[in-house]
């Protein structure tokens, strides 16, 4: 399908490079441009998905991957070699509109240098500009309505907090669940709560970042690291200042610190767990909904732990999800932010 120019001109640029090729009829490539074009996301799925040869193609603008599982007599390569064709006749696409739309309109994000650029025949370097500010745009407002339903979440989770203080149910909860108490359970649920304990998790996040999940990620690792940090300085402070004395309906079977409001094993897991599964995703976009729900379970399971115990109120734990959803959502940004201005930097 391609021309020795051709492939000799893919290989000078490193349009694709395959990076996970272990199973054979399956495999994963780099592409360059992809990262934050939901366009080109989609271009590329419609190109592959038309050959006889790919069965399955996903492409992910986060990471900047796409999977594609083909016939098992086709080699790595010449999977490679039609994504790069589909790569060119892209960008030549591109390329054409946007010219276009630069000579009709006259664009007002170009400056000085880059119209004496563009007049010296540099036409490549500001479709590349142009290609990542429009791309950067339509990512911003996919990730602001990817963000409305976690939003909405923080507000119920808010006022789910408030209703239960008003109407004082915390305790009734508590008793109702009393009720459920076995020793199968109880050490059930205290390796569970184990899970969420906040030492537990720093030392897991920062194994983690050096972990294989990680690797050349840098900017997650950091990130990862500052939201299980900031996670507890927040809750400390937060515990702090409400000084909310813990429930004493019961016994504990367990030690637990003085101050209650709001949780930290909800509010930090939240965050360290939230952000794990969201890198996750993005790595492995075939199983976005399995690792999804796995997260959610499992942060469910950790504050549920909480009330067995009787070492929280159910208040605690839904004032520790909202905060910490909202500092998960803030790291998030940060992180995208980053990618943002690295692919920027990326497109010269």
């Amino acid at each position: 399908m391609g021309t020795p120019h051709l492939d000799k001109l893919l290989n000078q640029n490193h349009l694709v490079q395959a990076i996970h090729t272990a199973v054979k009829g399956r495999a994963r490539y780099k592409v360059y441009g992809l990262h934050y074009s939901e366009a080109f996301k989609r271009y590329l799925e419609s190109r592959l998905l038309e050959q006889e040869i790919i069965w399955q193609a996903r492409a992910n603008s986060y990471t900047g991957n796409v999977l594609v599982i083909f016939h098992p007599d086709k080699n790595l390569k010449a999977i490679a070699l039609l994504i790069q064709e589909i790569v060119l006749d892209y960008r030549q696409k591109c390329s054409k509109s946007v010219a276009a739309v630069i000579e009709d309109s006259n664009l007002h994000f170009f400056d000085t240098k880059e119209n004496t650029a563009f007049h010296k025949g540099n036409k490549q370097n500001i479709f590349d500009f142009a290609r990542y500010q429009i791309s950067m745009q339509r990512q911003l407002d996919q990730t602001n309505s990817q963000f409305i339903p976690v939003l909405g979440t923080v507000c119920a989770l808010v006022c789910a907090t408030g209703l239960l203080y008003a109407y004082n149910l915390d305790e009734a909860i508590l008793l109702s669940i009393q009720k459920l108490h076995t020793p199968l359970l109880d050490r059930l649920l205290l390796s569970i709560t184990f899970l969420g304990d906040p030492l537990f998790m720093l030392i897991s996040s920062f194994g983690l970042a050096i972990s294989p999940l990680y690797h050349n990620r840098r900017p997650s690792a950091t990130i990862l690291g500052i939201a299980g940090v900031g996670a507890i300085l927040l809750n400390c402070l937060m515990k702090i200042l409400f000084g909310r004395a813990r429930p004493a309906l019961w016994k504990h079977i367990i030690n637990v610190g003085q101050h209650s409001f709001p949780s930290g094993h909800a509010m930090v897991s939240i965050v360290i767990y939230g952000f794990t599964g969201y890198i996750l995703a993005l790595e492995f976009p075939e199983w976005r909904l399995q690792i999804y729900a796995l997260t959610v379970v499992l942060i469910a399971a950790i504050g549920f732990s909480r009330l067995y115990l009787g070492v929280h109120w159910l208040t605690d734990v839904t004032a520790g999800y909202a905060v910490g959803l909202v500092w998960l959502i803030v790291c998030i940004l940060s992180l995208e932010s980053q990618q943002k201005k690295r692919s920027l930097l990326e497109a010269g």
